[in-house]
């Protein structure tokens, strides 16, 4: 049998997490996604199958800013970012998403600045 990638590791724990984390109106679901370049997130409501708010280390909003920053910085930008867009959108609590990575490093650092950005999960 042939070995898994890396990729299709990941995609199987996210669905493994997935089974037990969704998103509702009342608490969406906060979905990280890593790649070598950036780092992404969204705010989901599953019910009805709606992206509320994104934000990525890629945006028009903070592509000057994240220039010369580290990996972990500009996932602090981003969680904080899109915590605000969320606040904008009335949306104070999510259920969070770790989309099959691990809880450290990015992942963790963008979580820790939602929260510190007024988000509850």
């Amino acid at each position: 049998m042939a070995r898994m990638t890396r990729n299709e590791a990941r995609l199987r724990r996210h669905a493994r997490v997935r089974k037990h984390v969704s998103g509702s109106p009342a608490r969406p679901r906060l979905c990280v996604f890593r790649s070598l370049v950036g780092i992404y997130a969204q705010v989901i409501d599953d019910e009805d199958g709606r992206t509320l708010v994104t934000a990525s280390s890629v945006d028009r909003e903070l592509r000057d800013k994240v220039n010369g920053l580290t990996k972990t910085e500009q996932a602090a930008l981003v969680g904080k970012l899109v915590a605000e867009r969320a606040l904008d959108k009335g949306v104070t609590e999510v259920v969070f998403d770790r989309g099959g990575y691990k809880f450290i490093g990015r992942v963790k650092t963008l979580a820790d600045s939602a929260r510190e950005a007024g988000l509850k999960f």
